[in-house]
């Protein structure tokens, strides 16, 4: 006999059918008695219940939630880089492909890990490239537009003015209590109206600013003695913006050109340019006035026109026309130029509006002063270093510093005055008393060997002839001396590198291809290990590589190296296989 095996479910049914089946059969062969129905109680039943439905619980792939993390991290990490936390950002960026690289799948075997672990390798590497270019120790910050420019350039052809303006611009003065004498003729009143209608937003944004610094200015002012309107000056200058640049190289908040402010008291080198401090750049500014008000017999129409045109060119307007009032010698065009003419006006209105702003539509939070500390400094320190230990950002940190031009304090200052946030002063301090000399600013050094110029070590280092000099507080033509060492004015470290000598673990069996895929990988045992090497004279990029047994393409990539010329007494970092 054939057994047929069902599967269950037809099995349960097939039973079913044959007893019931059974019981039909055996009914109709029997006679039948009378049925007797017995008397049952009618029972009420409970409602039927229905069956509760067991939720469905989602099974987690741990695939997923692995690159999930992986990818949080790097999240992380691209925030932090951000905020200019270098370390935090590295730190981030490696526990993420540590991540995947200690995955039981196999970070080379699970198609998905695979593919996020290259792509995150490659962003890495990305980003590292990019803050070298952008980020490095000796990187000079952005400047921003100084508004003078754009304000002397309106070509504003005033029309006729709102006949009410005079009459509330005169109510003001009565009793605003001004301290320079604000005529009330038509090009100042048009300025007025200039700034509340076409410049509103500029005056107001302006303004705004200008309360991080207008306590601090006019304090200055009321010690030295100097009429308090006269702060309200930078708001045309530069719309108190520090970093701010005009197209005739004038600096910061005042716009002091370098040879005004060099006559008065500011000091400005390759690391440093104290136009940029606010503090600093408002005391020469209160010398500088004193001596126009003074030139001028205390005339500050005309020693504002002076402070934009220079002292000369008014003394010898004056001396020429044979009178030593602005109004009358801005009547003629060919005394003064334009944008002197414009200037004083501008000024005055500035000065009116600033000096109450809700009486011409002006409504603003003004901003406040920052809280700060100022710690002492005996080296140089890269400010991504101070903003991660501070808790704080870059962006802060050098708007707590604006005199520092870059990303690294002066590397001769023996007790540098940085300001960092109120509060993180003591941590910052002991951060840096504990770090190694390596972590604390990315310099590097050059050796003077005996024949070596200047021009021929800036040949060498690839390096700027005038940079190479100012960064070493040199003039470009002097001389050098065997065994004197050099700054060299370039980051030449990946942001990724290693800062010491260290054994640098490879995933599995995954070609090398950035120094970040490597440096990331510190969790999984290998063969490779990193070495610096210090170049000889007569090696090449191909004779180190045949050495080292990689290429030539791997030292340019690990080394930042864009073309193919190396010099004696380069160091290069090489990932070489480890002979065990």
């Amino acid at each position: 006999m054939v057994r047929h095996c069902l599967p269950s479910r037809f099995r349960f049914g097939l039973l079913v059918g044959v007893i019931c089946g059974s019981f039909a059969c055996g009914s109709s062969l029997k006679t039948q008695a009378p049925a007797v129905t017995p008397t049952v109680p009618v029972v009420a039943q409970a409602p039927v219940q229905p069956i509760a439905q067991v939720p469905q619980v989602p099974v987690e792939d741990p695939v997923i939630t692995l690159m999930a993390g992986a990818e949080g991290h790097f999240k992380t990490g691209q925030r932090e880089l951000e905020l200019g936390h270098v370390d935090a950002a590295k730190g981030e960026f490696n526990r993420a492909i540590g991540i995947l690289l200690a995955s039981p799948y196999g970070g080379r075997t699970e198609p998905r890990i695979r593919e996020l672990f290259d792509r995150l390798v490659d962003r890495i590497s990305t980003y590292e490239v990019k803050a070298l270019a952008e980020g490095d120790g000796f990187t000079e910050k952005k400047d921003e537009p100084a508004s003078i420019d754009e304000l002397l350039a309106l070509s504003t052809t005033f029309g006729t003015l709102k006949p009410e303006l005079k009459a509330t611009v005169q109510a003001d003065l009565q009793t605003a209590g001004h301290d320079i004498n604000i005529p009330l003729n038509e090009r100042v009143l048009s300025y007025i109206e200039l700034f509340q209608g076409r410049l509103h937003d500029f005056i107001e944004e302006g303004l705004k600013r200008g309360g991080r610094y207008l306590p601090m200015i006019q304090n200055v002012f009321r010690a030295e003695g100097l009429p308090l309107d006269l702060a309200y000056v930078p708001l045309i200058e530069s719309a108190f913006k520090p970093n701010a640049l005009s197209r005739a190289q004038a600096r910061g908040v005042w716009q002091f050109m370098s040879g005004t402010a060099l006559e008065n008291g500011l000091r400005r080198d390759w690391y440093i340019d104290e136009r940029s401090d606010p503090e600093k750049a408002t005391l020469a500014a209160a010398k500088y006035l004193k001596m126009l008000s003074g030139l001028f017999s205390g005339d500050w129409h005309l020693a504002l026109a002076s402070y934009n045109g220079g002292p000369g060119r008014m003394q010898r307007a004056i001396k020429r026309v044979g009178v030593d009032d602005f109004w009358k010698l801005a009547e003629r065009p060919k005394i003064l130029p334009q944008e002197t003419r414009d200037y004083v006006p501008m000024i005055l209105a500035a000065i009116v509006i600033a000096r109450n702003p809700a009486q011409y539509g002006f409504e603003f939070e003004a901003e406040t002063p920052p809280a700060y500390e100022e710690i002492k400094l005996t080296r140089p320190v890269d400010l991504r270093r101070i903003a991660e230990w501070a808790g704080t950002t870059i962006d802060e940190i050098q708007a707590l510093n604006p005199e520092l031009r870059r990303w690294t304090t002066p590397i001769r200052d023996a007790l540098y005055g940085l300001r960092v946030p109120e509060g993180t002063g003591e941590q910052v301090m002991a951060q840096l008393k504990d770090a190694p000399e390596v972590d604390v600013a990315s310099l590097k050094w050059y050796t003077v060997k005996r024949g070596d110029t200047l021009p021929i070590i800036a040949r060498k280092l690839t390096v700027s002839k005038a940079d190479l000099a100012e960064a070493n507080y040199l003039k470009v033509t002097a001389g050098v001396t065997a065994g004197q060492k050099l700054i060299v004015p370039r980051e030449t470290t990946p942001l990724m590198a290693a800062r010491t000598e260290r054994t640098v673990p490879v995933a599995e069996s995954r070609p090398l291809k950035t120094p970040s895929t490597l440096l990331a990988q510190n969790s999984i045992n290998s063969n490779r290990v990193k070495v610096l090497y210090l170049v000889q004279e007569g090696d090449t990029l191909s004779s180190i590589a045949r050495i080292y047994r990689t290429t030539v393409a791997a030292l340019k990539s690990w080394n930042q190296i864009p073309g193919s010329r190396i010099s004696t007494g380069d160091r290069l970092t090489i990932y070489t296989v480890r002979a065990d």
